[in-house]
């Protein structure tokens, strides 16, 4: 097993806040607790490194687990700047979640490469998940880690690979998925949105857990008519799935897990969606709300 290397970031707000008081919102979003691991995965011919942020709460734990899964950018998978969704963080923070965070083989410093299945968005998918897959069994090694109790959710391209984790085996802890504007858009991959609905309703068939789906009418990269279709197809093969289609948000509704303006929108249905499997929702872990003290 290779070393695990670990890197730990500083917090900065307060330097930021003495030059900008207006922007204290944003310095505690750097101050989140978080350091940066490479979790091992093997394969064939040795051991692949992925670099995962780890939101972790003050304690010792165990935390049950979250695991939350990056899009895909324009252009070369290695240029892609790590990943950090610090307001969906500190929802599960505040409420004793550990957070894990994989760039997925390939991608920023990970090592590997990217595997993309050419047009084959089924077969992408289900490659992308392996690398979940890793992290939830090396996140179950830790002793700060509840290993009874994980969500599974990701945005664009890690909603579209949460999916297809969900069909692949997934570990007994996952209580759900949440897939936010999931899917992969290939405009030059020849009927790309039928295929998505036909990869859809095989994940569905595979699957046995519960999904929430979040989707917007003003979505740049799915609209209304193709997340219908993929969900359709998808929970007709497995009833357990709900989608939400909140709507219009902002400019383009595809932002809307990342953006901080996001969760008012979001927070209800993931909480209602918790609630149903049975996961923890009360916060316990007030420093780290949004506007709070900051963690202590």
């Amino acid at each position: 097993m290779i070393k695990l290397f670990t890197q730990t970031f500083c917090a900065l707000g307060l330097a930021i806040v003495l030059f900008a008081p207006a922007t204290l919102v944003w310095a505690q979003q750097i101050s989140l607790p978080s350091e940066v691991i490479f979790i091992p995965k093997k394969i064939l011919l040795g051991t692949l490194k992925l670099e995962t942020t780890v939101y972790k709460p003050k304690g010792n734990g165990p935390f049950p687990l979250i695991v939350i899964n990056h899009g895909k950018q324009a252009g070369p998978p290695g240029l892609q700047a790590r990943y950090t969704p610090g307001w969906a963080a500190r929802f599960f923070l505040e409420r004793g979640y550990v957070v894990f965070v994989p760039m997925r083989s390939g991608f920023s410093k990970s090592t590997g490469s990217y595997v993309g299945g050419e047009c084959n968005v089924e077969s992408n998918g289900l490659e992308q998940a392996e690398d979940v897959a890793a992290t939830v069994a090396y996140a179950h090694t830790l002793d700060y880690v509840d290993r009874t109790q994980t969500l599974v959710l990701g945005q664009s391209h890690g909603g579209w690979t949460t999916l297809a984790y969900g069909a692949s085996k997934p570990d007994p802890s996952v209580k759900g998925l949440v897939n936010f504007a999931g899917g992969l858009r290939q405009t030059n991959c020849l009927g790309w949105a039928p295929n998505l609905a036909k990869g859809a309703a095989s994940y569905g068939a595979a699957t046995t857990i519960p999904s929430l789906w979040l989707y917007g009418d003003n979505d740049s990269y799915f609209s209304k008519e193709i997340y219908s279709d993929m969900f359709e197809r998808y929970s007709k093969a497995n009833p357990k799935a709900q989608l939400v289609a909140f709507g219009v948000f902002g400019e383009d509704a595809h932002s809307l897990f990342g953006h901080r303006d996001g969760r008012a929108i979001w927070e209800p249905y993931l909480e209602k969606f918790m609630t149903q499997l049975g996961l923890p929702i009360a916060v316990i872990y007030p420093q780290y709300k949004p506007g709070g003290p900051g963690p202590k």
